[in-house]
């Protein structure tokens, strides 16, 4: 019976491709030996460039580059990485991976040009070069991020040549750039804005259908959090129904657990604590503290979908924990970079943190794994009792046979309490109802590419400054928005959401889902003119994935998603 699902399983995948292949001009199935002229058509908000590339023999004289874990032992999913030829990579891995396709096609997996790494000695924070539609200008530092189109792109062509990328924090300040006409487009507008967005005929609500999570989280090596009731009292103790019904748009919901019900498996097991004030006073009380105790919140002002008004609603639990348990917090903003390595990467922050995710791809792997697996430090020590049966679950293709595994995680995460889950928030972004194709995708980044608002510049607005545009080692929107204009990974996503290929004409898995063999797009060209191969791939994941290349340099080094989505670096230095 296993062998028959794997079977099906992998007809699906092929299935998939096959379908993903021929949308957005990106199918590759011209099989002539020549190079042909690039037919081109005008499309909503671009110009579709079919993908007229060389298919040819290998060079026979290709050496092709390894990346070698010598195994399995070290606890990692990459046991070899192997440029087959000039244009196939092999992912030998160390258990079956059913997400694989979707997990490439994350953008902090993008490839850059072996050379390029190499003279920035793995460290291209500024200067990124990628093969996709727009080459990086110029980053000036506090106002822009500018980008011109890059004309021998070979999928869907920018109709302006102009791509400008600016931020401003506070939604009150993106809303009224968008009304100006300053800007063509923004993330996330206030809740208060969305109601003048849709009346507004100027103006357009893009509703972005993401998969997100809110919540506060205690580190749990601090006390009084290494005390499970102190923390399950905090659970009961917060009305998350008042958070929502005041901070959130439409289409918001109080989360019944960490991973939203959208993604499949997500909410297996019980749902979360009901508000009970009473007996969480009781419960705070018989843990030893019948008068509370003082902490901090911890925050950045930084605006997310699943976070609109971070500040006010730091306040607002504030109150909630003095009201209705007797705990004083002080509140404390951070500024953005610090706060993401104290309290997610490092579990440094001693109170309360207020954090959210929106999803990378579509599995639920994304949302548990990354915050409960083995080593994770944003809640301190971590639990068995979850990353256990997550650590079974994540090499089960069969999502029903995985489901009793999610259950008892989930069962897990609400007994032990490293976070309490607040909402998940309806998002959307806004644009200038002038734009042709604009996009607010549910998975990966906006497509500026397809904007089209009739003359030679877009200008789009996000919430914040990117940290790095190298996305390898960094894990916040705004970066990842940013150099997902230049970069490019194996795999995409479409702006329904749909996983497809990108860099990869196809990504084929063994009957074991454990070797997959991914068969390369020919005569792609890096914005610095150099040719995309093989040799590339291997490099670029060796920079991200070994900790021992003098490559894996990056901004903080710490290439989080990296570690998690492999589930370890490869030779990691001991303690």
């Amino acid at each position: 019976m296993k062998n028959t699902f794997k079977v099906l399983w992998i007809l699906v995948v092929f299935a998939l491709i096959a379908a993903a292949c021929g949308g957005d001009g990106d199918s590759d199935d011209d099989t002539t030996t020549t190079t042909q002229a690039a037919a081109t058509e005008t499309t909503a908000g671009a110009t579709e460039t079919t993908a007229a590339t060389t298919t040819q023999a290998p060079d026979p004289d290709f050496a092709g580059k390894v990346l070698d874990a010598g195994g399995c032992e070290y606890g990692g999913d990459l046991e070899k990485l192997t440029a087959v030829d000039e244009f196939t990579v092999e992912f030998d891995l160390c258990k079956p991976n059913p997400a694989f396709l979707a997990q490439i096609a994350f953008g902090v997996f993008g490839i850059q040009p072996e050379e390029h790494l190499e003279a920035t000695s793995g460290a291209p924070l500024d200067n990124p070069v990628g093969t996709g539609p727009y080459v990086l200008e110029e980053w000036v530092r506090g106002d822009s991020v500018n980008f011109s189109r890059f004309d021998d792109y070979y999928g869907p062509q920018p109709a302006h040549s102009t791509l400008v990328l600016k931020w401003a924090t506070e939604s009150a300040g993106r809303m009224l750039e968008l009304q100006s006409g300053t800007v063509d487009g923004i993330t996330f507008p206030g809740t208060e804005d969305l109601e003048l967005i849709e009346t507004d005929p100027n103006l357009s609500l893009l509703s972005k259908p993401e998969p997100n999570i809110f919540y506060v989280g205690f580190t749990d090596t601090f006390t009084p959090y290494d005390n499970v009731d102190v923390r399950k009292a905090i659970g009961m103790g917060i009305d998350r129904q008042q958070i929502v019904d005041i901070f959130y748009p439409v289409g918001s919901e109080v989360a019944s657990h960490f991973t939203p019900c959208s993604v499949e498996n997500g909410c297996q097991g019980e749902s979360w604590y009901d508000f009970d004030p009473d007996a969480a006073k009781q419960m705070l009380s018989d843990a030893g503290y019948p008068d509370g105790f003082e902490t901090s919140i911890f925050y950045r002002d930084v605006t997310r979908g699943y976070l609109p008004t971070p500040g006010d609603v730091a306040v607002n639990i504030q109150t909630q924990l003095r009201e209705n348990l007797g705990i004083e917090a002080e509140v404390v903003q951070m500024e953005s970079a610090e706060f993401i390595q104290a309290c997610s990467s490092a579990g440094t922050c001693d109170g309360i943190h207020l954090l959210g995710w929106t999803g990378d791809y579509p599995h639920v792997t994304n949302f548990l794994d990354f915050h409960f697996g083995e080593g994770v430090a944003q809640f301190g020590g971590g639990h068995p009792e979850i990353w256990e049966p997550l650590a079974e679950a994540s090499g089960i293709a069969d999502a029903s046979v995985a489901a009793p595994l999610y259950e008892s995680a989930n069962n897990a995460i609400k007994e032990l309490v490293p976070m309490v889950p607040i909402a998940h928030a309806g998002a959307f972004f806004g644009a200038s109802a002038a734009v042709e194709g604009s996009n607010a995708p549910p998975w990966g980044h906006v497509q500026l590419n397809l904007w089209d608002n009739g003359t030679d510049t877009v200008v789009f607005m996000q919430g914040n400054e990117p940290i790095s545009l190298y996305c390898a080692d960094e894990s916040d929107g705004e970066s990842l928005r940013a150099c997902g204009q230049v970069i490019e990974a194996l795999y995409s996503y479409d702006i329904e959401g749909n996983v497809r290929p990108q860099l990869a004409t196809e990504c084929a898995p063994n009957e074991a889902l454990d070797l997959w063999t991914c068969t390369l797009r020919q005569g792609v060209l890096f914005h610095d003119g150099s040719t995309f191969d093989a040799n590339d791939v291997v490099v670029s994941f060796t920079a991200g994935l070994d900790a021992s290349s003098p490559l894996h340099t990056g901004n903080s080094g710490a290439f989080d998603y990296y570690s998690y989505l492999w589930n370890s670096l490869i030779n990691v230095p001991e303690e």
